[in-house]
């Protein structure tokens, strides 16, 4: 191996793969991505009441057009994330990307005109695409293939437990001190200190990921399975059996999000993941106004879900790693479309409590596994890439789910959207059962 070594051989000044040997800056990416989901959650609870309440929005669809230019703005920097993270590093990357996040809050406490928001949730977008794409693929380098599911819950229960903490913060906050400036206030100190830790204390991890592809084992060398567009058969010889390195933008394009099974399944996941995402975070907080509930009632019930998605996360991603990834999809989907029904039915605080924990479980079900599969099938080569593209559809869910919920709501009230996201969730759960393998133990 040279200079370099896997984690449990003698190492010299080169990088070493896994979790424990890498645990120090491990820790610190969990860190700066607890940040990044701060700056995420400083919205999630204030936003869609700052609609109504200072601009005078009345139409759903004209009041979820912050999610729409958000969603849009982070599909797109996220494709962009793992390409310029393979050309340039992952560094430089994140740098850039909370850079960019820095005048976000400034811009929502000074808003003069709904345009404003909406600029500033095109720059949130980028930034978050930028940033939060740059930890998942930094902490995939760091751990190997061996705990990429730990490596991934950890991630996502860093940034989701900071989305509900801030949620839950600026519900308190804007109920006390008023819709701005105090609750954005936040978001400037988060913006400040995630540019100093990575500018500061985060290291490079690209030679990791190079680590790794030296001592990859194609997968026709290991009897796995065929990524073609008919799906995987026994006895066929594997396109990711060849050399992938040369693999352009297009054919991991392509691959990620059609011809692979498992992947195009992930990815078609997590954009109907992040459409009922969109949904909650957009006209939750509208419905549950509107049935008599308070603004810091408002604020639990926000921060409740991303609060159980977070935390679950660090019992499916590892958990994911010794049962198989499919199982947790299959039935987060599931869990998913059940609590929306619930949202949809019920008219009380302690009901949306219930439908709340639901709905975050199912998610912490889906999150991490969904970005460990996609880990697992693609080549170490090309996975910042997969990953940008996995992601590119994840989060045009928040985009679709903006402009769908939003006709739907205004043609035929919020509870019919959650109706709707709640079928398309269900369905989207039968599309992983019937399309992805089990993909643990399938590296690339």
């Amino acid at each position: 191996m040279g200079p370099i070594a896997r984690a449990g051989r003698p190492a010299g000044a080169g990088p070493t793969l896994g979790l424990r040997a890498n645990a120090a800056q491990f820790a610190l990416l969990v860190a700066v991505n607890a940040l990044v989901g701060g700056m995420l959650g400083q919205e999630r609870t204030v936003l869609p009441l700052l609609a109504e309440a200072e601009f005078g929005l009345q139409a759903y669809t004209a009041t979820l057009t912050y999610i729409l230019a958000f969603g849009l703005a982070k599909a797109a920097t996220n494709y962009l994330a793992g390409t310029l993270s393979d050309r340039y590093g992952r560094k430089p990357v994140l740098v850039v990307g909370w850079l960019v996040a820095i005048p976000v809050p400034l811009l929502l406490i000074g808003a003069p005109t709904w345009s404003w928001i909406v600029v500033a949730n095109i720059l949130l977008g980028v930034s978050q695409g930028l940033t939060w794409s740059t930890t998942v693929i930094m902490k995939i380098d760091l751990v190997g293939p061996t705990r990429r599911g730990t490596a991934m819950g950890l991630n996502e229960a860093a940034g989701y437990v900071a989305v509900a903490a801030t949620a839950l913060a600026t519900g308190y906050l804007a109920e006390s001190a008023g819709l701005r400036p105090a609750p954005f206030l936040l978001g400037v100190a988060f913006a400040a200190l995630g540019l100093g830790l990575s500018t500061l204390a985060v290291r490079e991890t690209r030679g990791h990921a190079r680590l790794e592809a030296a001592g990859h084992t194609p997968a026709a060398h290991r009897g796995e399975r065929d990524d073609g567009d008919d799906g995987p058969g026994p006895g066929r010889e594997s396109p990711r059996g060849g050399d992938q390195r040369g693999l352009t933008d297009g054919e991991v394009f392509a691959r990620t999000s059609f011809r692979e099974p498992a992947l195009s399944a992930a990815s078609q996941a997590g954009l109907v993941n992040n459409l009922n995402d969109g949904l909650a975070w957009g006209l939750f907080p509208v419905l549950f106004v509107g049935a008599g509930l308070s603004v810091s009632q408002v604020g639990i019930l926000a921060a409740l879900y991303p609060a159980v998605w977070g935390l679950g996360q660090l019992v499916t991603g590892a958990w994911s790693d010794r049962r198989g990834r499919k199982p947790f999809v299959v039935g987060g989907m599931t869990v998913q479309a059940v609590a929306l029904a619930l949202v949809a039915l019920g008219d009380t605080f302690a009901a949306w409590a219930v439908a709340s924990v639901l709905l975050g479980a199912g998610t912490a079900m889906v999150y991490p596994t969904l970005l460990a599969a996609v880990g697992d099938v693609a080549h170490p080569a090309w996975r910042a890439r997969a990953v940008g593209v996995y992601r590119l559809w994840r989060d045009l869910g928040f985009a679709v789910g903006a402009l769908l919920a939003g006709l739907v709501a205004d043609l035929l009230g919020v509870r019919a959207a959650v109706w709707v996201v709640a079928a398309l969730t269900a369905v989207s759960g039968i599309i992983v059962a019937m399309r992805m393998y089990e993909t643990h133990g399938t590296d690339g």
